[in-house]
């Protein structure tokens, strides 16, 4: 069976195609009445040049017609040598292509030069300047993320979780993965943010909070302390609360800060080399992944997600698209005003376009022989010349033509010979 599907714009192609051959049959049926006209007239005059371009005429445009027809079929059925060569040696065809492709534009320089060339990062600048264009990218967006979550079943999930997370992170050991983050996080101060968040987080909540704070705390005052003693108590000790974490907040080098930093360390440490704490975490580790609500948490988690983000995509009004607006004008505005950011962006489309055609350019390319091969060589000789057919007809036009104006020059100088 074929694998190439004819195409809407093959009807018109068809009917150039008739209606070339019609204009190049025409002028030799044009050139073969001439003739037949004049064989017989006075041929030392005006119609020996007539007869003798017409004669050439004929002959150049069955010669094309030859040559152009042998391209595809025998012509008139016969099996002459060295004709029907694509349906014959279409395999090789094939070969020649993917070697031209391959040497001629699947190369890491010409692909840096038509990427340069293209201006790639000031066309999408431009591009996503327009709000219309920014809502056409959420749509895909939307549109990709929808029909990705809908192959996505509760089952699929379950069984992911079940019959592939759990049972790999079974067998791996993560306290020396965990030690190593961790010690990275700590060398390079990555959660210094994180710990000023939560300190002014907890700052705030306390500072609008007053009244939970001397709740939790008179509830644990003893039964026989006064009242009054335990509100002193309670004030002094909020204030002194206050005061320690906004002192830790805007102390870099604060004490406490200190002591997070070494206890972090050497647990990091103590994860990598420890086999005590290695076994604990590996312990804790186990009883979390065959905790029997394990599985049904991440799937809950998984719905909630997913119910959020169908529910944000739906409402355009939601963070999903106003947020998703907003960086997409960020990127085009920069993209468009900011060389820096250009330079990145076209830096790093030619490093993965570089990438992409040094490593699979071959695998590419060989797509063309691979595709050729699996074609019927007939209907890829039809397929072809549908595409290709109107115009080398112009070649059996031309070759009446220039027969003719051959014919009319040999004749003329036969006369002057004579």
């Amino acid at each position: 069976m074929s694998l190439m599907e004819p195409s809407p714009a093959d009807a018109q192609r068809r009917s150039g195609l008739r209606r070339m051959r019609l204009v190049a049959l025409s002028l030799l049926l044009l050139a073969a009445v001439v003739f037949l006209a004049t064989v017989r007239l006075d041929h030392d005059g005006v119609w020996g040049y007539v007869n003798t371009a017409a004669e050439a005429a004929m002959v150049g445009a069955l010669a094309d017609w030859f040559a152009v027809t042998a391209l595809f079929r025998h012509p008139l059925g016969l099996p002459v040598p060295h004709t029907a060569i694509i349906p014959r040696r279409k395999n090789e065809i094939g070969r020649n292509l993917q070697e031209f492709v391959t040497e001629n534009f699947l190369t890491e320089e010409i692909a840096r030069e038509r990427l340069e060339a293209a201006h790639v990062s000031d066309r999408v600048g431009r591009w996503l300047a327009d709000p219309a264009n920014r809502r056409t990218v959420l749509v895909e967006v939307v549109r990709v993320a929808r029909a990705g979550l809908g192959r996505l079943d509760d089952d699929e999930v379950r069984h992911v979780v079940d019959d592939l997370l759990v049972p790999r992170l079974a067998k791996e050991p993560v306290s020396p993965i965990a030690g190593a983050l961790l010690e990275g996080i700590v060398a390079e101060q990555t959660h210094h943010g994180l710990v000023d968040l939560a300190l002014e987080q907890l700052h705030d909540w306390l500072g609008e909070n007053p009244g939970t704070y001397a709740q939790v705390l008179g509830a644990r005052a003893p039964w026989w302390s006064p009242p009054w003693l335990d509100d002193r108590v309670i004030g002094w000790s909020y204030e002194q609360v206050i005061a320690f974490l906004r002192d830790i907040h805007e102390d870099p080098r604060h004490p406490a800060r200190r002591a997070l930093d070494d206890l972090l360390s050497r647990l990091a440490d103590d994860l990598q080399h420890d086999p005590d704490v290695m076994a604990r975490a590996e312990a804790l580790k186990e009883r979390l992944l065959l905790h029997p609500r394990t599985s049904e948490t991440a799937l809950g988690l998984w719905r909630s997600f997913r119910a959020a983000l169908e529910t944000a995509m739906d409402d355009e009004d939601s963070y999903f698209h106003t947020r998703g607006d907003e960086l997409l004008e960020h990127l085009g505005r920069h993209l468009e005003t900011d060389p820096v950011w250009r330079s990145r962006m076209e830096a790093r489309l030619a490093e993965a376009v570089s990438f992409v055609v040094n490593t699979y350019g071959d695998e590419l390319a060989e797509v063309i022989s691979v595709t050729v091969d699996r074609w019927d060589g007939r209907q890829a000789a039809e397929r072809i010349e549908l595409h290709v057919g109107r115009d080398l007809q112009f070649i059996r036009i031309n070759g009446t033509v220039v027969g003719a104006l051959a014919g009319l020059v040999i004749h003329a100088a036969a006369q002057l010979l004579s």
